[in-house]
């Protein structure tokens, strides 16, 4: 079953690597892995998608938070969440195909952010499944090249993490919506 994780951490060097050795030296493989500041520059945010059964994904929570960085580890695998990947690609557009590609795009909510003599480049931005449904549909006019960023998950509503200022630490404390609070 794939698992979604949320991770804030100190945004520190080395930070990522330590979470990723983590992951390697338990032997999981890492599906999908985003970084970013949060609205503190001081805490990053990660998005970790790993496939991993009930206990082990319980054990992966308890090994990050057994990391020194690491300030508060969500699974909201099971919460209301929106996710969304984005995704560029590449495909070959000749004069005859490139209404049919533009139409295909249209239909999927995508933009065209560049377009050459011999191919448009393509942005969509949703769900895991909606690009993979571009994707197979474009396949037949030919897909010169793909980049995913890997997907962000946020929980749905207002229930999530709140970044709280501390007095002991230039950090602060996450206070998590089920009252509990992570000293850094």
């Amino acid at each position: 079953m794939m698992n979604t994780y949320v991770v804030y951490v100190e945004n520190k060097p080395g930070v990522l690597t330590r979470v990723a050795s983590l992951f390697r030296r338990r032997a999981f493989n890492i599906d999908s892995l985003t970084v970013g500041r949060t609205e503190k520059p001081e805490v990053s945010r990660m998005t970790i998608t790993v496939d991993a059964d009930y206990d082990q994904a319980r054990r992966i929570e308890a090994n990050l938070y057994k990391l020194v960085n690491v300030l508060l580890v969500e699974n909201i695998t099971e919460s209301p969440a929106i996710i969304r990947d984005l995704a560029m690609i590449k495909v070959a557009a000749t004069h005859d195909a490139r209404s049919h590609v533009l139409e295909l795009a249209s239909v999927f909510r995508a933009r065209v952010v560049d377009v050459a003599p011999e191919s448009l480049t393509i942005e969509i931005t949703g769900t895991e499944d909606k690009i993979d449904g571009l994707l197979e549909v474009l396949r037949p006019y030919g897909v010169l090249e793909m980049v995913r960023t890997g997907i962000v998950a946020m929980r749905r509503g207002n229930k999530g993490a709140v970044l709280a200022p501390s007095l002991n630490s230039g950090v602060g404390e996450i206070a998590s919506d089920e009252g509990i609070s992570y000293s850094v």
